[in-house]
């Protein structure tokens, strides 16, 4: 079965501590968010994140910690930000964190704006709707991977936006989670475990430069 290599954990694994680490990391968010003021720099807003993590007693990260400010949060994961990127004072931004809990990862993403453009807000807001719409049907529905993601991208449609189907979620587990060699959430047949994947949802404005994003883990 696909799920038998493709869902593997260590000796040490919880679902427990996969929910604090879940919990850990979105309060991280939340938190990370609170400080991050238009005039700061993507570069300064970065250092503050992993300063906050280690102050909130993270045990290391797995992946780095990624903001992006303005047109920058349509890139991809693997793209590079513009260390230099200023926020502004009517603006959109999204944080991604990869910090480990417990010797569980934990990885969590959310978008949030300055000011008060109603599209930048829409954006942000659709995000966060089409991710609980997403995983609601997984809930209920019990569908594999692929196929979420085929809801994802007809549903982002539906409802005015461009699903980036390059971010298409991933693994994690007990630190490292990478061992297992898992691959991405949308293209796993099977429908995922409790606990062991991560739900991601990238969104671009159809004709502006910007996006949104959201991550957490289907629990």
């Amino acid at each position: 079965m696909e799920g038998d290599t493709r869902e593997a954990v260590g000796e040490k694994f919880s679902l427990d501590a996969m929910q604090h680490a879940r919990e850990q990391s979105m309060e991280a968010v939340r938190r990370i968010a609170a400080r991050i003021r238009p005039g700061m720099t993507t570069e300064e807003a970065t250092a503050d994140a992993t300063a906050l993590l280690k102050d909130m007693g993270m045990d290391r990260i797995w992946h780095p910690t990624l903001i992006r400010f303005g047109d920058d949060t349509l890139k991809r994961f693997s793209d590079r930000a513009d260390p230099t990127r200023v926020l502004g004072e009517d603006d959109i931004f999204f944080i991604d964190i990869g910090p480990v809990w417990r010797g569980h990862e934990g990885d969590a993403g959310d978008t949030f704006v300055t000011g008060t453009d109603p599209q930048r807000r829409a954006c942000a807001d659709a995000a966060r709707a089409l991710w609980h719409e997403v995983s609601e049907r997984w809930r209920s529905e019990r569908l594999g991977g692929q196929a979420l993601y085929a809801f994802a991208e007809q549903r982002a449609a539906e409802m005015g936006w461009r699903l980036n189907l390059d971010i298409k979620g991933h693994r994690v587990s007990d630190f490292p989670h990478a061992i297992y060699k898992a691959g991405k959430l949308g293209d796993f047949s099977a429908c995922p475990s409790v606990g062991l994947w991560i739900l991601e949802i990238q969104i671009a404005h159809p004709d502006q430069p910007y996006g949104a994003f959201y991550e957490d883990l289907l629990y």
